[in-house]
């Protein structure tokens, strides 16, 4: 096949399907070649029975998909899709054809959704075949015209926020609704869900910034005490803290992904109060309820004690936005845990909480024998002014709800 000899390729691989009818290479040609002459039920048969043999394999999987969609089945050739997706989280053709289907299905924002990761990892333009960079195009121009008609949605309600307070200046809020529209780019943190511009990038906060820090601080062994139950009691409730699902691009996560090393118990979770887990720590919860903690319905706060095994590693990530930071309050901290902001690393202390702005690159380390738990909580940054706090919430959830029936589509 490499070098063109495609009769003599042909001739062998009908000797390796003699030979070993369940041969998923082999099936792949034969699968090809049918399509190749039109035979559209001949190529299914074939790619199907590779599958089977090779569900692992992508370049399988996407013609499978190919087949089905000259076939005419549109949610078969979904599913194939979905499997070269698994097999590669990063096959860019399988993404351009799960949003393709999309389209056919009358679903342009999800369909959106699938060409903007394609074109995160779009190749060079001299490496793509004609064909290819054609389907690179159109992804383009409906990832466009879905940011335009979501900035129309958006613009109604937020200028209603907007009429609220008068006076008040939301030149950078402004400058983040473009971000979130594509239309500019903001060279600051590294927030994976919103970058609000013009904040300053603070790794460490000073505390004096933060009156409430010293109550917090001062409550260390009663919080301390109500996590010893927990670690005796209601330990089956702490749950791995990285859980992507199948298919999900896990890059540096590959090896905490649904592991224990790192697992937390959630007083608050994404906004929503776990009633029966606040129930188990009341002194907790009630000093929670008198802090500044951000509350965005569907996605804050999160308040949780986190828990680091021995020799575990947080690799070297970035948060959703840097209008919150994250509070640590270091409650069984054994030697060597460190932790580290851009370029500062800190030594954890018992009962010496910090705030950091975690849309910064940071990471965590315990090297010590024994199990290290702190507590998390999350604020709103202090440079996010109270004007503009309501429309980041009216705009996260501006997004969602522009999003939410095919939010439920993808499952």
């Amino acid at each position: 096949m490499g070098a063109g000899r495609d009769d003599e390729a042909a001739r062998i691989w009908s000797q390796v399907h003699l030979i070993a009818p369940n041969n998923p290479h082999a099936l792949l040609y034969l699968g090809q070649t049918a399509m190749r002459r039109g035979d559209d039920a001949a190529a299914i048969n074939f790619l199907q029975r590779a599958s089977a043999a090779a569900p692992q394999d992508a370049i399988v999987q996407l013609n499978l998909a190919f087949a089905l969609r000259k076939a005419g089945d549109l949610a078969a050739e979904g599913t194939a899709y979905d499997k070269a997706l698994i097999a590669d989280p990063y096959c860019y053709p399988a993404l351009l054809g799960k949003g393709e289907v999309f389209e056919r299905m009358g679903k342009p924002r999800v369909a959106a959704r699938f060409f903007k990761d394609a074109l995160r990892i779009e190749p060079p333009a001299e490496q793509m075949p004609p064909q290819l960079a054609a389907q690179f195009s159109h992804a383009r121009e409906v990832v466009q015209a879905n940011a335009n008609e979501l900035g129309s949605f958006l613009e109604t309600r937020l200028s209603e926020k907007k009429a609220d307070h008068p006076g008040a200046k939301f030149g950078r809020f402004d400058q983040c609704v473009d971000s979130v529209l594509g239309k500019k780019k903001i060279y600051t943190h590294e927030g994976t869900l919103l970058n609000y511009p013009a904040l300053p990038a603070i790794q460490f906060f000073d505390d004096d910034l933060f009156p409430w820090l010293g109550e917090l601080e001062a409550a260390t062994d009663m919080i301390q005490s109500e996590l010893d139950l927990l670690l005796e009691e209601d330990i089956k409730k702490f749950r791995p803290y990285v859980a992507y699902e199948p298919g999900t691009p896990v890059n540096q996560w590959q090896e905490l992904n649904h592991s224990e090393r790192w697992s937390g118990y959630f007083l608050w979770e994404k906004g929503e109060r776990i009633e029966a887990n606040c129930a188990r720590c009341p002194k907790t919860t009630a000093l929670m309820e008198r802090l500044p903690l951000v509350h965005i319905p569907g996605f804050a706060p999160t308040v949780m004690f986190s828990v680091l095994l021995p020799h575990t590693h947080i690799p070297p990530h970035a948060g959703v936005t840097n209008t919150r930071l994250i509070g640590h309050l270091p409650l069984i901290v054994p030697d060597n845990c460190r932790f580290r902001v851009g370029n500062e690393t800190r030594v954890l202390k018992r009962g010496k909480a910090w705030l950091f702005d975690d849309s910064i690159e940071h990471e965590a380390w315990n090297d010590s024998d024994e199990t290290r738990i702190i507590l998390m909580i999350d604020v709103w940054n202090p440079y996010v002014s109270e004007a503009e706090r309501p429309l980041i919430s009216e705009l996260l959830n501006g997004m969602r709800e522009f999003y939410k029936e095919d939010l439920a589509a993808l499952g």
